[in-house]
């Protein structure tokens, strides 16, 4: 058993963990990273990275479905599975190269691998070789797929979204319970590939979607593309001799089904349930979080942060990022210790068509008792996304009464990554609905069904006319 003295110990080396260890590098030297696994992201292993190369593949495939709606006649058109399979690990690991040589750059006394369960509130155990005595600790430990126990039994014919990235070629069914993000990407991109893939869901809710009305553009887009159970309950699962089989319940009739494999998109658990945080004198509330700022990362009023997906709060990579840097930054210049502000809200989700909220989401309005209205705009029929033939969706944007300021906004549509920084950006920066209104709004392109929307908000703000559209030959939606 060896013995460390640190200024600052940092549980995790994910996105939050890395970029929490470049902060506090900037006020010491002494500084630890543990890592209880493999080095290399969540997102560059297992998670964003590698579903999005799953996604252009499927999205590809798909291209060639609706060439005919061009004009455009193809035949032969067959999926490899195993060279689609070999592109994404082939350019995962190179995603992944890149953050293990950047963390093998680092000074060897720098980092430690190991599992660390905290002793005090500034002692950790790491495994049964090191004791850390830390001054200060970050934790950005982050999370696991949250799968329920009696599934466990399917052996592997049970998935996670890690095993999709791990097959060598593609199965032929496979059932997708849980309808958020990672449920609806992987679900409609096996069934472009040829993969019969049945989503189930709970409560008809997609995603982060607040929106109802968004809501029901997303489940509609998907219910055109593969089976879909928005509002089943898997009652139980049991292993095959071929598969699994699973008994569900929808519109109070009980149904079953086989397929190749079970892929649980069922949520992610926070790692904090492991490191004993107890010890540390932290209170922790019914999900066995601790309370802390998000403008500091401080956990209560201790020498502890917390940073990343660990905490629940921000489960996207560039926010994890955000939390590091504060995290990181605090813990090495405690108790000196400085808020910082939270960037606007931006989330995207990369079905086809894609999801994007940027700022407040409609039911943080409602729930706020907000004084807000509402613009709209269909995608069916604006000109751009008729010309690519990627008309469908919806978007609708929220501006407050009285002061005019742009809120937020819910979408699913064509080029929403893009449409959704731009939301967010105006949100960022406060601007007022007239003022994008204001903005530059080229022509043909998406962008201006952002602006149809913009202008009906304004009318029911009752700070501009009704909307007229200029572009007569454009469709009402230019």
């Amino acid at each position: 058993m060896q013995s460390r003295e640190v200024d600052v110990a940092i549980i995790g080396a994910g996105t939050a963990g890395m970029s929490a260890y470049r902060s506090a590098l900037e006020h010491t030297q002494n500084v630890l990273l543990i890592e209880s696994g493999v080095y290399g992201t969540t997102c560059a292993r297992v998670g964003c990275m590698p579903s999005k190369l799953l996604i252009a593949a499927a999205e590809i495939s798909h291209q060639i479905d609706q060439a005919g709606q061009f004009g455009i006649e193809l035949t032969g058109k067959a999926v490899n599975g195993n060279k689609v399979l070999q592109r994404v690990k082939f350019e995962r690991d190179r995603f992944v190269g890149f953050v293990e040589e950047a963390v093998e750059s680092w000074p060897t006394e720098h980092k430690l691998i190991g599992k660390a369960k905290f002793l005090s509130a500034h002692e950790l155990q790491v495994d049964d070789h090191t004791k850390v005595i830390a001054k200060r600790i970050v934790v950005a430990a982050g999370s696991r797929p949250a799968v329920p126990p009696p599934w466990y039994a399917l052996e592997d014919r049970l998935l996670v979204n890690d095993d999709v990235f791990a097959w060598d070629s593609l199965p032929e069914s496979v059932a997708v319970v849980g309808t958020g993000v990672i449920g609806m990407e992987i679900s409609q991109a096996l069934s472009r590939l040829g993969v019969r893939t049945h989503l189930f869901g709970v409560g008809n809710q997609f995603g982060p979607i607040s929106d109802p009305v968004i809501n029901s553009e997303a489940k509609k887009f998907l219910e055109g593309e593969l089976e879909l159970s928005g509002d089943a309950s898997v009652e139980a699962v049991s292993r095959t001799d071929t598969g699994i089989e699973i008994t569900y319940k929808e519109n109070d009739e009980l149904k079953t089904a086989s397929f190749d494999y079970l892929l649980a998109a069922t949520g992610r658990r926070s790692n904090l349930d492991s490191l004993n945080l107890q010890a540390a004198g932290i209170t922790l509330n019914e999900r066995g979080i601790p309370k802390f700022s998000l403008a500091t990362g401080q956990i209560e009023d201790t020498a502890i942060f917390i940073a990343g997906d660990v905490s629940n709060a921000h489960p996207l990579l560039h926010e994890a990022a955000d939390d590091g840097r504060i995290a990181g930054d605090n813990a090495g210049r405690f108790p000196d210790i400085k808020a910082r502000p939270r960037r606007a809200p931006l989330s995207v989700v990369f079905t086809d068509p894609q999801i994007a909220l940027a700022g407040a989401r409609h039911a943080e309005l409602v729930e706020a008792g907000t004084n807000f209205a509402v613009g709209e705009a269909s995608f069916e029929d604006q000109g751009r996304s008729r010309v690519i033939g990627k008309n469908k969706g919806r978007i609708r944007v929220y501006g407050e009464q009285g002061s005019g300021l742009f809120l937020g906004a819910e979408m699913v549509g064509p080029a929403a990554e893009h449409i959704g920084h731009l939301l967010s950006w105006s949100v960022q920066h406060r601007l007022t609905v007239q003022q994008m209104l204001d903005s530059p709004f080229y022509h043909p392109v998406i962008e201006e069904g952002v602006r149809t929307a913009l202008r009906y908000l304004s009318r029911e703000l009752r700070m501009g006319p009704v909307p007229v559209e200029r572009c007569l030959d454009c469709g009402p939606g230019a």
